[in-house]
């Protein structure tokens, strides 16, 4: 007979919902860069304009995942 496993979760929910918001902002990452790659195989001379364009896309998004992260520590 197996013995009986007393399992107890501790810690804030708040660390699992900051860890189920990170999958937006990385996939948000991923389709951006994919987006330019895609681009420049596309039409290889545009590509500063799409990399630059593409930096501004990258910030927005990781502005998301930082607000993401201030809300778990505020919200503990």
């Amino acid at each position: 007979m197996l013995p009986m496993l007393d399992i107890t979760i501790s810690g804030s929910i708040n660390v699992l919902g900051y860890g189920l918001a990170t999958l937006g902002p990385a996939i948000g990452v991923a389709m951006v860069f994919a987006a330019v790659i895609n681009g420049t195989a596309r039409q290889p001379e545009a590509r500063g304009a799409m990399m630059s364009t593409a930096w501004i896309g990258f910030a927005v998004v990781e502005a998301l995942a930082l607000v993401g992260v201030a809300l778990a520590f505020a919200l503990q």
